[in-house]
């Protein structure tokens, strides 16, 4: 995959050196409130976690979560992607940014980045995104993108999640 840049943004595969920082965003308290807590704990388990999911991911795919770090300085801040999931029929929407990447559109600029490329390039018809209830700022996100709330499922025993979906017309 050729990275993906934007106006403040580019946004690109992960690789095995991104460890440190999948270790740090993976460990905040909002991934794991709102996300999950994937037991990742030191850099091993981080580039273990690099492996089998968004690397895996492009081999078997060509898509996945990619490493969303600032045009202008470098510096990773979050993570945005299309991810296949077992247990939904279309692709889903992820993201997750370190808090203080919050509030400044980043995560807005590379959810777009990511869509466009999905419509244009995979000629999706349609993206999924699962939001945690109560995650008013990611509901927010994704009203403003035009998602549209489908429901609430469980996408595991005990793990309820809101669902939206955009349509490409």
């Amino acid at each position: 995959m050729t990275p993906l840049t934007t106006e403040h943004l580019t946004i690109r595969p992960f690789t095995l050196e991104d460890a440190p920082f999948i270790l740090r965003l993976l460990n905040e308290p909002s991934f794991i409130d709102n996300i999950a807590d994937k037991g990742v704990r030191d850099l091993d388990q981080a580039r273990d976690y690099l492996r089998g999911g968004p690397l895996a991911s492009y081999a078997a795919h060509g898509h996945g979560l990619w490493l969303v770090a600032h045009a202008g300085t470098g510096n990773p801040m979050g993570m945005c992607g299309l991810i296949r999931r077992d247990t939904l029929p279309e692709l889903d929407l992820g993201y997750a940014f370190c808090p203080e990447y919050w509030g400044l559109g980043y995560a807005r600029e590379a959810a777009k980045a990511c869509l466009t490329w999905g419509r244009a390039t995979l000629g999706l018809q349609g993206v999924l995104a699962i939001v945690s209830p109560g995650n008013t700022a990611s509901t927010r996100l994704l009203e403003d993108l035009a998602f549209q709330h489908m429901g609430k499922r469980e996408l595991t025993p005990g793990d309820h999640v809101e669902v939206y979906r955009v349509a490409f017309e």
